[in-house]
């Protein structure tokens, strides 16, 4: 389960925001995933409280924002939104895709004290 790794990297990045920005406590964390990063939400969620334990987040509150797959075809020279990394353009047909987002995770907003 790759999303134990993804927790991980995200506690790195709130312990690293702590010490630079000097914040003692995670109340919250937004977290934005896209559609087509991969990433499994109940997974990551129990990730997440397993990770956080005894860290600055220990007990926060996980907002998971998801973003929509895009899409540029090729084909026929029109964005278009996707559900997966293996469908086709829904306006051809063509799989002559380039990603242009959704693929991503990051950490969006933090609510500390």
């Amino acid at each position: 389960m790759h999303e134990m790794s993804l927790a991980e990297g995200v506690l790195q990045l709130i312990e690293d925001a702590a010490h630079d920005q000097d914040f003692h406590r995670v109340k919250k964390v937004w977290l934005e995933i896209g559609r087509l990063a991969n990433v499994e939400t109940e997974a990551m969620r129990f990730c997440f409280d397993a990770v956080m334990r005894d860290s600055v987040a220990d007990g926060a509150e996980l907002e998971i924002v998801e973003t929509p797959g895009q899409a540029w075809c090729m084909k026929c020279s029109q964005a278009v939104q996707l559900q997966a990394l293996s469908d086709e353009c829904p306006l051809c047909g063509s799989y002559q895709l380039q990603v242009t987002g959704g693929d991503e995770l990051r950490v969006k907003e933090l609510e500390v004290e």
